[in-house]
Formats: C-alpha cells, sequence, structure tokens
C-alpha cells in the first residue's frame, strides 16, 4: 500500500469505530493489522494488539484487562466482542480527529513471565519520542526500506518494526516469517531480527552474505551472542547494531549508526534517554566496565503504568523519578553499557561473590560445542546458590563435555564463577519472543 492508500483505508477504519475502546487488535502478519492500528492511533482510540497464538485463558485475561469494547480479525471461540471489519480500499475523505499527545496509544501486554500479563499504557508522545530518538541513533530518513518478519504484538516488530517506517516516511516489508530464505531474498537497507534470527542467518552463509549491500543490521529483544555478532559481522560485512529496551520504556541504550558496535555492548543512551546504575544499598557503582549494578532509567519515551494497577506501577519508580528494569548492567567510562541479566534471576549470589549469569553465558556460548545455553542459579546450603549450566549441545552431551565447560569459564572468567554442575537438555523453554523462561527450567 502506498501511504495515502494506507491513512485513507485507516481512516475510513476509524470513522466506523462504535466508541472510545480500546480495540483489541488479532496482530497477524497482515496488511488489515496495520490498517486496524493506525486507524486506531487516528482516532485517538487505544489499540490493543492479541498475539496470534495466545489460548483462550491469555485472550480472556487480554481482553478483561483492557476492559477492549470492539475486536478486529478472526474471532476466536469465546470472543463475544463485536467484530469490526478492514476495508482496504476505503476511502474517508479529509476526515480528522483531535488526538493529545498525553493520550494513550497502545496498550502492550508483557511477556507474563512472573505472573499474568500486565497491560503497559504508550502515550501518543513516548511513542514519538522513542521513534525519534531512533532516527537520530540509527540515521533513519525516508530513502529506508526496513525489512523484518517479527511478531506485530510488542514493540520491536509493532511499534519499532511498523510504525518506525512510518514515522519517517519510509517503506517496510514485512517477510511473514523471519526464515534467512525470506530475509535473503528481500532488498531493503535495514534489517531487524532477535537473537534467533541473527543465529540462523550466520548460520546460513548465504543469506548472510545476502544482507551485505544492507547499512542497518538490528538485534534486540535479548542479548546476541558474541559468537553470532562476529559471524554476522564476517559474513555480511557490518558488525550488528545491539540495542537495549523494554516494552514499559522503548530502546533507551543503542549503538549508533556513526559510533562504536561492541560485540557484547548495547551502547550509549539514546537521545532524551539517561541511565544510572545502583548496587544493593542504593549507591551509585563504578564505571569501569565490570561492576554490576541495577539498571534505571527515564526519559520521553517511558510509560504511563501499568493498565489498572497504580501499586505495581509505583513500585517500579523510584522516589526520585527513575524506572527501575529490573535488569544487571555494567557501564565503562565512555557511557557504553553491557546488560547482564535480569536481577530476579540473573543475579547469583555465590559465596559471597555476586556475579552476572549472562557473563557465564555468553563465555560458554563461545565454546563451538555449545548451541544455547541458559545459566542459574539454584539454592545450596554452603554456597548460597550454585551456578548451574542448562546446556543444548550441538553434538553429543558427554560428562567429559561437561567438564571441559566448567573448566573453560574458569580460565575465561575467574575460578568462582565457573558452573558447579553442567546440565544437558535438548531446547531451552522460551516465550513467544524467544526470552528463555528461566523458572520452568527444572520442569
Amino acid at each position: 500500500m502506498s501511504s495515502s492508500q494506507l491513512r485513507d483505508a485507516a481512516l475510513a477504519f476509524a470513522g466506523r469505530l462504535p466508541d472510545s475502546g480500546p480495540v483489541a487488535v488479532l496482530a497477524t502478519p497482515r496488511i488489515e493489522t496495520v490498517v486496524a492500528v493506525v486507524g486506531c492511533l487516528l482516532a485517538g482510540v487505544p489499540a490493543v494488539p492479541v498475539p496470534p497464538d495466545a489460548g483462550p485463558a491469555e485472550v480472556r485475561h487480554v481482553l478483561d484487562d483492557s476492559a477492549a469494547t470492539a475486536w478486529v480479525g478472526e474471532r476466536p471461540d469465546g470472543v463475544d466482542l463485536a467484530t469490526l471489519p478492514v476495508d482496504l480500499a476505503a476511502r474517508a475523505g479529509a476526515a480528522t480527529y483531535a488526538v493529545e499527545p498525553s493520550d494513550p496509544a497502545l496498550v502492550l501486554y508483557t511477556s507474563g513471565t512472573t505472573g499474568a500479563p500486565k497491560g503497559v499504557t504508550l502515550s501518543h508522545r513516548a511513542i514519538a519520542a522513542g521513534l525519534d530518538a531512533l532516527v537520530d541513533a540509527w540515521g533513519w530518513t525516508p530513502d529506508d526500506t526496513l525489512v523484518h518478519g517479527l511478531p506485530l504484538f510488542h514493540t520491536h516488530g509493532l511499534v519499532l518494526g511498523v510504525l518506525g517506517p512510518l514515522r519517517v516516511g519510509g517503506r517496510v516489508q514485512h517477510t511473514g516469517r523471519p526464515t534467512p530464505e525470506r530475509y535473503a531474498a528481500t532488498e531493503g537497507t535495514m534489517f531487524f531480527g532477535v537473537p534467533t534470527v541473527w543465529s540462523r542467518i550466520a548460520a546460513d552463509h548465504d543469506a548472510a552474505r545476502a544482507l551485505a549491500s544492507a547499512r542497518l543490521l538490528v538485534s534486540g529483544s535479548a542479548p546476541l551472542p558474541v559468537p553470532v555478532f562476529e559471524a554476522v559481522e564476517r559474513l555480511a560485512g557490518r558488525a550488528p547494531v545491539e540495542r537495549y529496551g523494554m516494552t514499559e520504556t522503548m530502546i533507551t541504550l543503542s549503538a549508533r549508526a556513526d559510533g562504536e558496535r561492541r560485540a557484547g555492548w548495547v551502547g550509549s543512551p539514546v537521545l532524551g534517554a539517561q541511565t544510572r546504575l545502583r548496587a544493593e544499598d542504593g549507591g551509585p557503582v563504578p564505571d569501569d566496565g565490570e561492576t554490576i549494578g541495577r539498571l534505571e532509567v527515564r526519559g520521553p519515551m517511558l510509560f504511563d503504568g501499568y493498565l489498572g494497577q497504580p501499586t505495581a506501577t509505583a513500585e517500579s519508580w523510584t522516589d526520585d523519578g527513575w524506572f527501575v528494569t529490573g535488569d544487571l548492567a555494567a557501564r565503562d567510562d565512555g557511557g557504553f553499557h553491557r546488560i547482564v541479566g535480569r536481577e530476579s534471576v540473573d543475579l547469583i549470589k555465590s559465596g559471597g561473590y555476586r556475579i552476572g549469569a549472562g557473563e557465564i553465558e555468553t563465555s560458554l556460548l563461545a565454546r563451538p560445542e555449545v548451541a544455547e545455553v541458559a545459566v542459574v542459579g539454584v539454592p545450596d546450603d554452603d554456597l548460597g546458590q550454585r551456578i548451574v549450566a542448562w546446556v543444548v549441545p550441538s553434538g553429543a552431551a558427554t560428562p567429559a563435555l561437561g567438564r571441559a565447560l566448567v573448566d573453560h569459564v574458569a580460565r575465561d572468567l575467574a575460578w568462582h564463577k565457573r558452573p558447579r554442575e553442567v546440565r544437558f537438555t535438548q531446547a531451552l523453554p522460551r516465550n513467544a519472543m524467544g526470552k528463555v523462561q528461566k523458572g520452568r527450567l527444572e520442569a
């Protein structure tokens, strides 16, 4: 669709909205999804993207929690809301709507890895500020064509991957699924992917080389393993751009298109964003690139709150106005950040040491015998927590390999950071975004 066709169809959809919403949109990778979301934004009606693979319980939770008044897309059993059609050929004339920057634009639901998904309310102002910061960081222009095959129910695929090109006036091509073959067959100047996508592309040398003409390869939503970073750089001829953000914050850290790209690091604050690292006692940590602290952020791209949960919202902010991300990070004296993991599951306290699971995972992923890995701390009467590495091997799983991996970490990092145990598994439990659900490893 051209910009004018999209605007006409979206305005026509906006004119058929029965009330002030919110409107639940089944976020299938179809142009109808884009028209419906843009129509809601133009009308000032909050859109609530629903994952296409969501089960009945999750759908019911999202609809009840958001108080959605209408549904867009194929209606599953158990949904009794009125269904709104999307007419791609419709024309709406010169209709306009009064929308305030502070009005809610999207209600995006968290992945729910630590309980029921929470509705994150993003305003028009926050989305605009977040996208404009990326325009600055990535040199994004109307001449760019963005290619990706990411889901359209979260920040990465929908806000960055669809609203971003619309904001700047460029093009977006969605590949349906983010396979190496489809990425290689689609021409573009920018490509978005999660680490799983880049890992598969790195393993397909022809696909990786086909991306050599793109100016920007962006990875996010989870840490990019250093070996994958290096393989993409070697095959595609350019290092990936890593960035960091959350549903609640959009993107607050990123490497710049015109700056340094460092494997394992997610760059510096984007335009308007600020960060600080805090120790357990609330004090600052040194900017030495090694000392781990709790990452807190602030800026105009942050969310307004968790829908209907004022207590959870208040608990996520400090008294002096910083959002507590729940992530652990280190920062060097140049402002570059390295994400170590989640404070709740990735901070391991073993033998009096505070250890980040992420750096152990990065070390293990450098070994060719390791396809995937997740490191956790399990209760230990002697150490407090014992470091355990769950490994998906690329070949045979043997006791000798387990011992070799322990020795590797002891040499590569430090003796006290070595796993006390290596457990082999065929797969790691992941959510729809590809993030490992460490709480499910024992099960």
